[in-house]
């Protein structure tokens, strides 16, 4: 298991769900892995896991909707390994929260927006000039079904994911001179534990069973599909957004 040996990854939202995932995996892939987000004690246990196995990683507390933090959180992470491959842009979510257009409060749709959209843009801003300076690299933005289908009563959700789509191909036009390959991944339903606790909603539950018919999503099997993107396996795919969503056409 080596596809990625000798690249510096940045795993945004690493400290759960399908970002630790990504973490773990792309190290057991050789990759040293920064793992970042905003939870101190959960970051360092995800580090603390992936050296126990023999990897290599370092945590950076990181708030991706703050510019500061997030241009800082880069710099480290260059001037510790050297250099930056991978950025995998995975912080962001939704609410129960989330509602039709003429109902979400706009402190949600806000919030949402600040997330998904602004701290994946702050991702590509700032660490695409270091992997400029590498030589090229890859980015994979997490999107959702929901930006792609939508997804109604998720109003805000939606329109943000959709906007991640877009970047996403825009960039992918943008860097590819510059030997930068920019996908996205956008997942249905995954079993993380933010999920699980939406699904404590009968409305949301009873939504899930009734379209995604092979089920909940690993974080692992959308890890997955991260490393792939992440690898040289991937080197000819730009601008793309892989849709997993287990059946819910």
């Amino acid at each position: 298991m080596n596809r990625l040996v000798g690249k510096t990854a940045f795993v945004a939202g690493a400290t759960s769900g399908i970002g630790r995932a990504a973490a773990e995996l792309f190290a057991a892939e050789g990759a040293r892995v920064v793992v970042a987000g905003r939870r101190t004690a959960e970051g360092e246990e995800v580090v603390n896991g992936i050296r126990v196995l023999g990897g290599e990683a370092i945590f950076i507390q990181t708030d991706v909707t703050e510019e500061a933090s997030i241009a800082v959180a880069i710099d480290q992470t260059v001037r510790h390994y050297g250099s930056l491959n991978v950025l995998f842009s995975n912080a962001g979510g939704s609410s129960n929260k989330d509602g039709s257009v003429v109902d979400v409060a706009l402190e949600e749709f806000w919030r949402v927006m600040k997330l998904d959209v602004y701290g994946t843009f702050l991702c590509n801003r700032f660490a695409i000039p270091h992997l400029i300076a590498a030589g090229g690299g890859a980015i994979i933005n997490m999107a959702s079904h929901a930006g792609v289908v939508g997804s109604p009563g998720r109003d805000a959700y939606s329109s943000a994911k959709g906007a991640v789509v877009t970047l996403t191909r825009t960039l992918a036009k943008e860097y590819a001179a510059k030997k930068i390959r920019v996908n996205a991944i956008a997942p249905a339903a995954v079993s993380s534990g933010r999920i699980q606790k939406m699904m404590e909603d009968p409305n949301i539950r009873a939504m899930v069973e009734a379209t995604q018919v092979l089920g909940l999503i690993s974080p692992k099997e959308i890890a997955a599909t991260a490393v792939f993107l992440a690898s040289e396996e991937a080197r000819c795919m730009t601008g793309q957004v892989l849709n997993i969503h287990a059946g819910a056409f």
